[in-house]
């Protein structure tokens, strides 16, 4: 009885993580503008590659000796992948300002670089 429950739950698990991710897959194809197509996988790598994680670790524990490789993977992915999307974006809206709109550097500081500052 408690194999046939994990067995659901192993498969149910390996069917909710493989839907995220055929939708995120979709999702990165089909959105039009960049920071769309960002969102998408993002959220849909971290909750589906998740779920099969949560797989593969109930087979684990009910089949073999178990590990916590599978906890250890979830938890940098989990940290990295809201991480590298800010990093994305961020670069996305880095790209698309004008190089005028950078202030110029003040002029009343002294810099590093100065003749005055470096003994040449």
């Amino acid at each position: 009885m408690i194999a046939t429950i994990l067995d659901i739950l192993i498969v149910a698990s390996l069917a909710v993580g493989a839907l995220f991710i055929l939708v995120g897959s979709f999702g990165l194809l089909k959105l039009d503008n960049c920071m769309s197509r960002l969102h998408a996988p993002t959220k849909a790598s971290t909750l589906g590659i998740g779920s099969l994680l949560v797989a593969s670790m109930l087979y684990a524990f009910a089949y073999g000796d178990g590990s916590l490789n599978e906890v250890l993977i979830m938890a940098f992915l989990f940290v990295t992948a809201p991480i590298t999307g800010n990093f994305i974006s961020k670069t996305h809206l880095h790209g698309r300002r004008k190089h005028t709109d950078v202030p110029p550097p003040p002029q009343d500081k002294i810099w590093a670089t100065d003749a005055k500052n470096t003994g040449a």
